[in-house]
């Protein structure tokens, strides 16, 4: 039997609405996206085989928000809900984030491809442009730490792509769910750990070392966010580069 079939015929068999609600089990899985109480954005989710899915695993006391162009049919879940929408305009972006709250979401997750022309070079652009979408309306949604898991077309394109989430996420790693059709071009980028710290990788600005933490190196807080930086002594003041920078703190090294 085909990997096509078999999960075809198991998401009739389970009562799920598409074979890709396999994929996000398998996502979730590898990469532990979704907790019990968490608040998860879908979208792109018609028909709602993800909806079904993030429903499943956020439990009864979790969210699940789905947009689509399309009409989704009701999910037999109480947490879910489901509005039609364009979520390129600002009045789905805003409808999205009353939904969500000021706390933000937790998880945006985005199944969503292209209309597929057959030529691929086409395609892929148009995955790259559906998942930044998506990307940039992640990162308007998102509470601190929060995740992202995005569908996309392998090409030329996608590393650009990555590095742009790599700024804006503790790491990215890219994902073959074993539900993805062996002869597919389809993979997934799971962005973890939204960053909310002031600095990014690279920066080069200058800090006053106020502190020395356990491991000797020196404390210096940039916008509330501490920065650990190697080689200095308590009352520095220097110019350093960020070499990694983490949810809550960051290091660096002087110039």
């Amino acid at each position: 039997m085909s990997g096509k079939d078999e999960y075809y015929n198991r998401a009739k068999q389970e009562g799920y609405r598409s074979r890709s609600a396999y994929k996000l089990q398998q996502l979730d899985d590898d990469a532990g996206l979704i907790a019990e109480g968490d608040t998860v954005v879908d979208l792109g989710a018609a028909p709602g085989g993800w909806l079904q899915v993030a429903a499943e695993r956020v439990g009864d006391h979790g969210t699940v928000v789905g947009v689509d162009l399309q009409r989704i049919r009701d999910v037999d879940h109480e947490n879910v809900e489901t509005f039609r929408g364009d979520m390129t305009e600002e009045r789905t972006r805003t409808k999205l984030r009353q939904r969500v709250g000021e706390q933000g979401a937790d998880l945006v997750i985005s199944d969503m491809a292209p209309n597929m022309t057959g030529e691929y070079g086409l395609d892929h652009a148009r995955s790259i442009h559906l998942a930044r979408q998506a990307f940039e309306t992640a990162l308007e949604l998102l509470g601190p730490g929060g995740d992202l898991a995005v569908k996309v077309f392998d090409g030329q394109d996608l590393a650009d792509f990555r590095a742009d989430m790599e700024t804006e996420f503790e790491y990215v790693r890219a994902i073959h769910p074993d539900a993805s059709r062996d002869e597919s071009s389809e993979l997934y980028l799971v962005g973890k750990g939204l960053l909310t710290a002031p600095v990014r990788v690279g920066d080069e600005l200058e800090v006053d070392i106020v502190d020395t933490g356990s491991e000797g190196d020196g404390i210096a807080h940039v916008e509330g966010f501490t920065l650990f930086v190697s080689g200095v002594a308590e009352g520095d003041t220097v110019t350093v580069r960020v070499e990694d920078v983490k949810p809550r703190f960051g290091f660096a090294s002087p110039v």
